[in-house]
């Protein structure tokens, strides 16, 4: 059993830090910057909560971070009441948020300067991957604490890999946002396409998803695409954050990324048409509006 702290309660961070105390069996203590949700946490799992970042991350072997840009993670590491103000020399950070490699980098030498280790950790599963425990998870940084935090991590996970050093985390989450993102815009054309020839979608998909043009998105996302329900998963807002950390990645090493650019302003479509939390298999309801 580990001393753990988790800060950032949202939709993935909750249940996440949820299968660290009851399938991990980890003594953990929570930070929300809601202190409600924290409480409500507490309750529930029977954890304790803390009032700032570097209140929960005190005494911990392990501190994990699910927070929503680069901006909360400054706030929540090295702000005022950040976390690495009060970590344990050789503590391990583990930072699952989805953020930028620069700041991946910038964070990982701030943490070598105060004797302890961090990596960067985004994951992929969305919503109900956290529920479930079974996100993949995309680690960057160095070999002995990765060893050390994968235990850890495996609570919530059921792939965890080492890509390479710090920001390589970052950078294979933007490739799977990238590969992501081109996916549901073709099976949005695949189902638009299919109505209007007046195809049977469900007979549509239950053949070509054996072929070579199945994909997890076609499996789980085209039933809910032709009812035209998008309230659920990994909403918009969050996939053009994404994309656009990917593209000013993108700006900085020179990849061209043209369909991802493109797809990021069908996503921008979206959030005009009101669809701002709908998941991000909305992109059909662009193409039929």
């Amino acid at each position: 059993m580990a001393s753990v702290a988790f800060l950032g309660l949202g939709v993935m961070g909750y249940p996440m830090a949820g299968h660290l105390k009851n399938k991990g069996g980890h003594d953990v203590t929570v930070y929300n910057r809601t202190t409600a949700k924290a409480e409500k946490w507490a309750a529930q799992h029977g954890g304790a909560f803390a009032s700032t970042p570097a209140e929960a991350a005190e005494g911990k072997d392990f501190v994990f971070a699910c927070v929503g840009n680069d901006d909360d993670l400054r706030e929540v590491t090295i702000g005022a009441k950040g976390a690495f103000g009060s970590m344990m020399k050789g503590a391990i950070f583990v930072d699952n948020t989805t953020a930028s490699a620069e700041v991946a980098r910038e964070l990982d030498a701030a943490a070598k300067a105060g004797g302890f280790h961090f990596l960067d950790a985004p994951v992929s599963g969305g919503q109900a991957g956290a529920e479930n425990g079974v996100l993949t998870v995309m680690v960057g940084g160095e070999q002995e604490p990765f060893e050390r935090a994968r235990p850890v991590i495996d609570s919530f996970a059921r792939m965890v890999g080492l890509m390479g050093p710090a920001g390589a985390g970052q950078l294979t989450k933007m490739i799977n946002q990238i590969c992501i993102a081109g996916l549901v815009q073709g099976l949005a054309e695949g189902i638009h396409f299919g109505k209007k020839a007046g195809l049977d979608i469900e007979k549509v998909v239950d053949v070509i998803s054996k072929g070579a043009a199945g994909s997890w998105q076609m499996e789980n996302r085209h039933k809910t695409m032709n009812a035209g329900n998008y309230d659920f998963g990994f909403a918009v807002d969050w996939m053009r954050k994404d994309l656009g950390i990917c593209l000013e990645e993108a700006d900085r090493n020179g990849a061209k990324l043209p369909v991802t650019a493109l797809v990021d302003q069908f996503y921008k479509d979206v959030q005009g048409m009101g669809g701002k939390r709908w998941d991000t298999s909305s992109l059909l309801a662009r193409l039929e509006k």
